[in-house]
C-alpha cells in the first residue's frame, strides 16, 4: 500500500464516521438514511454526467452493489434506532474485515503477505473489544441482528466494487452509478415500509443530509479508487479505522460513555494499522 493510498484511506475513514454521525443525530434515522441516499444519488449524477458511459459489462456490477448497498443503509438505520454510535459503528463494521480477508484467501483474489494478514487479525481482535461492551453494560441486544447485517452488507459490497471497478477502471463514474443505483432500491423499499412519513417536511434535515451525502459520496470514491490498485482486504481494514473517529464523535457528540475496553480496543485497531503497513 503506498503512502498516498494509505493517507487517503484514512481520510475517507474520517468522512465516513462523520457522515454516520449525522445519521444518529437525526430523530428518525430511516428519514436521516433517505436524505442520505438520495443525496448520494444527486452527487453521483452530477458526477457521471462528466465521465464516459460504463461498459456494458460494468453494469451487473454497479446492479449487484447498489443492491447490496440498499439492505447496508437499511440495516444499519435500524442498528442506530436501538442503539450507541459508539457500539454500533464498531459492530457494524468490524465483522467485515474478517469477511472480506477470508474470502479474499479462499479465492485467491490478491496477493496478500503474512504480516498484513496478521495486521488484519490484530485489527478484527480490536473490533471485537469495541463491541463486548453490547453485552457486559447490558445495552440493548436487538441492535446486535441489524448491526450484523450491516457487516455482511459491507462485506458484500465491498468486494463486489472491488472487483467492479478494475473491470470499469472509472472509480468515478462506478462510484456515482452505484449510489444512484442504491438510491434506486432503498427509497421505494423505506417508502413502503415507513410509508410517506418517512419524508421529511424539513428543509434543515434536506440540507443536513445532502451534506451528509456528499461527504459519504467522497469517502467512498476515495475507497473505490484504491480498492484499483490495492488488496481489497487491505483497503476494507484500513478504512474500518473509522471505528476510532466513530468513537470519538460519539463521545465528543453523543457524550457517550469510555470506558477501559474501549481504549484498549483503539490500541488494538491502531497496532493493527501499523502492521498492515510494515
Amino acid at each position: 500500500m503506498t503512502p498516498l493510498v494509505f493517507v487517503a484511506v484514512l481520510g475517507a475513514a474520517l468522512l465516513h464516521a462523520g457522515w454516520n454521525a449525522v445519521i444518529k443525530t437525526g430523530a428518525d434515522k430511516q428519514t436521516a438514511m433517505l436524505v442520505l441516499s438520495l443525496g448520494n444519488a444527486v452527487t453521483g449524477a452530477l458526477v457521471v454526467a462528466t465521465r464516459p458511459w460504463p461498459q456494458p459489462e460494468v453494469w451487473v456490477w454497479i446492479a449487484l452493489s447498489g443492491a447490496i448497498h440498499a439492505a447496508y443503509q437499511l440495516f444499519l438505520a435500524y442498528a442506530y434506532e436501538q442503539g450507541d454510535l459508539s457500539r454500533v459503528y464498531p459492530l457494524a463494521r468490524g465483522a467485515a474485515p474478517m469477511i472480506v480477508l477470508a474470502v479474499t484467501l479462499v479465492f485467491a483474489l490478491d496477493p496478500v503477505t503474512p504480516m498484513e494478514i496478521a495486521g488484519v487479525l490484530l485489527l478484527g481482535s480490536g473490533l471485537a473489544v469495541m463491541t463486548r461492551g453490547i453485552f457486559t453494560d447490558r445495552e440493548s441486544a436487538r441492535m446486535i441482528p441489524f448491526a450484523l447485517g450491516a457487516a455482511c452488507s459491507t462485506a458484500g459490497y465491498t468486494l463486489v466494487d472491488g472487483l467492479g471497478v478494475r473491470v470499469g477502471g472509472d472509480a468515478l463514474a462506478y462510484t456515482g452509478w452505484l449510489l444512484i443505483m442504491a438510491a434506486v432500491f432503498y427509497v421505494p423499499i423505506v417508502l413502503a415500509l415507513r410509508g410517506n412519513a418517512v419524508v421529511p417536511r424539513s428543509g434543515a434535515i434536506w440540507a443536513k443530509g445532502l451534506v451528509a451525502g456528499a461527504m459519504s459520496f467522497v469517502a467512498y470514491a476515495i475507497v473505490v479508487w484504491a480498492m484499483q490498485t490495492t488488496p481489497i482486504a487491505l483497503v476494507a481494514a484500513l478504512r474500518e479505522t473509522s471505528i476510532l473517529f466513530a468513537v470519538a464523535l460519539g463521545i465528543a457528540v453523543f457524550g457517550e460513555r469510555i470506558n477501559r475496553a474501549k481504549l484498549v480496543a483503539a490500541v488494538l485497531i491502531v497496532g493493527g494499522v501499523v502492521m498492515t503497513r510494515i
